[in-house]
């Protein structure tokens, strides 16, 4: 046990700035800035618990401690949870029923290009100790960082419309048809209170919930997975041999789409911040990261679990039938009853409680990722109950509003949703741009910013995920609307939407001249 003067040390550490974040003039932080967690909320991971260290190196990285990797362990499973979001299982069945077991294979690898995207987040948020929107705030001029924000705001109400809908059909389900998609919304809409109650009994609590919920998916998938009993063999074959044809294209650029999504890597190097470590220590920040690399890769093994799961399922049920491409979030309850029947306990209801548990968590986790992008975008320094309500209604009235209109066509939620994957898709590079930009700078992120092979690899990744999201929203605008007026207007967009983005990739001088050499080193290797 530590002795008081211990402590007291401990306490001094702890509240000591890092030497990674300025002291003054830019990216300066007064006691009055937005914090992603003030000090009584964060988790204390004593500098004391290794008997070993006597704190004389501020390099060396303490042994493995299975006590604190429990410690550590939380941000990750919610982090997880946009990975498991209703959004997320429509593209999985939609694979499942459309490509069969064929695109295992893609769902095991963009798992891991996600995976490489959220650490590099976390990594930002553990060496500044500032979250993602903060740092864009800090770093971009004003007019920039405000239309950054207006895009993580839209890709989130785009995420929580698509997530409270997923509810409100779960409920549904469970209703017997009894309660209305909007009755749903409206229930779903009461979670933000649920999630300020969680909030009140600490972080841990609030975590513990959402590995429930997890756990809750988890269980209700497998036991479909056990029911319906998909081949084994194909499904092996599936994850190790990769195999796209054409008319799978549209379902594998989905699978690629739906993984890395804007608010997400917002949340991720916010929720980091609740473990309290001594960030004047080079060992202690790379302890942190290394920990927290752990329960993510874990975390996220699960969800690759889950979505295989659901993929697998429909791929045994609907693949090569009529209905495998009218198949959506939601008719695919009724289409698993007619299929498989009931059971001790009816598959329809099974899905349903699976279905209700990836809506609650993910609606909930992006109340939270709102609270971050305004706070830390705007520097508000809102009440937590103020702020939440305020997130949750930019989703929740247009949510009502889609719920009533499009109540009696399950054609036209399908519909809706591809429009919500394309809004979304659009706004990924506004979240990657930016966070590669800031964990390669080692103005902010010192002797943690990334080294050039890994910043060759992210990219690599940030390129081709926004080249496929950019073929996603060609061949669906192309499929759905016409009209000359509209190509003039799309154009427009268009052309503003490039440019935004080449301003955010080449406003960085060290990556301009990074891309310079690799070129000219390219150019003279040829040469040679």
């Amino acid at each position: 046990m530590a002795t008081n003067d211990q402590e007291a040390e401990e306490d001094s550490l702890l509240a000591t700035p890092s030497p990674l974040i300025p002291a003054e003039g830019k990216g300066f932080e007064s006691d009055d800035a937005e914090k992603a967690y003030d000090s009584h909320e964060q988790i204390l991971v004593s500098i004391w618990t290794d008997d070993s260290c006597d704190g004389s190196d501020s390099s060396s990285i303490p042994p493995f401690s299975w006590k604190k990797l429990w410690l550590f362990t939380g941000p990750g499973f919610l982090m997880s949870i946009a990975f498991l979001d209703p959004g997320n299982l429509e593209g999985d069945l939609q694979s499942g029923a459309i490509a069969g077991y064929s695109l295992l294979w893609l769902l095991m690898w963009a798992t891991i290009m996600g995976l490489l995207i959220q650490l590099l987040s976390a990594r930002l948020g553990v060496a500044t100790g500032r979250h993602l929107a903060e740092l864009c705030r800090e770093e971009y001029p004003p007019w920039a960082s405000y239309t950054l924000w207006v895009m993580a705001e839209v890709a989130l109400i785009g995420a929580d419309i698509q997530e409270v809908i997923g509810s409100a059909i779960a409920i549904q389900i469970l209703s017997h048809g009894v309660l209305p998609l909007w009755a749903g919304v409206v229930i779903t809409a009461l979670d933000c209170f649920i999630f300020l109650f969680l909030e009140n009994y600490g972080v841990r609590k609030l975590e513990a919930v959402f590995v429930v919920l997890i756990a809750t998916m988890a269980l209700s998938f497998a036991w479909m997975f056990g029911e319906t009993k998909p081949s084994g063999k194909e499904l092996l074959i599936g994850v190790l041999v990769p195999k796209l044809s054409s008319r799978t294209i549209r379902q594998a650029v989905g699978v690629v789409g739906c993984v890395i999504m804007p608010h997400n890597v917002f949340l991720h190097s916010a929720l980091v911040q609740s473990r309290k470590i001594d960030t004047n220590k080079k060992g202690r920040i790379q302890e942190a990261l290394n920990y927290y690399s752990i329960e993510s890769t874990v975390a996220l093994l699960i969800s690759f679990m889950i979505n295989l799961f659901v993929t697998t399922v429909f791929a045994k049920g609907f693949y090569g039938t009529k209905k495998a491409d009218c198949i959506g979030l939601a008719n695919a309850g009724q289409y698993l009853q007619q299929k498989y029947g009931g059971g001790i306990f009816p598959i329809l209801y099974i899905w349903g409680v699976g279905l209700l548990a990836a809506g609650q968590s993910s609606t909930i986790t992006g109340t939270y990722a709102g609270q971050f992008i305004m706070g830390g975008f705007l520097n508000l320094r809102l009440k937590k109950w103020l702020r939440a309500l305020i997130t949750r209604s930019f989703a929740i009235v247009p949510t009502i509003i889609v719920a009533l209109v499009f109540d009696t066509s399950e054609a036209m939620l399908d519909v809706l949703n591809e429009w919500l994957n394309v809004l979304q898709s659009v706004q990924i590079p506004f979240a990657l741009i930016p966070l590669l930009f800031l964990v390669s700078k080692e103005q902010v992120m010192g002797s943690f910013k990334i080294g050039s092979i890994l910043k060759t690899v992210a990219w690599v990744i940030a390129a081709l995920v926004i080249v496929i999201n950019g073929y996603l929203l060609t061949d669906f605008i192309s499929s759905e609307i016409s009209g000359p007026w509209f190509g003039s207007v799309i154009c427009v967009a268009t052309a503003a939407y490039v440019a935004f983005i080449v301003y955010l990739v080449f406003r960085d001088g060290d990556l301009s001249a990074w891309l310079g050499r690799a070129f000219l080193k390219r150019f003279t290797n040829t040469g040679n």
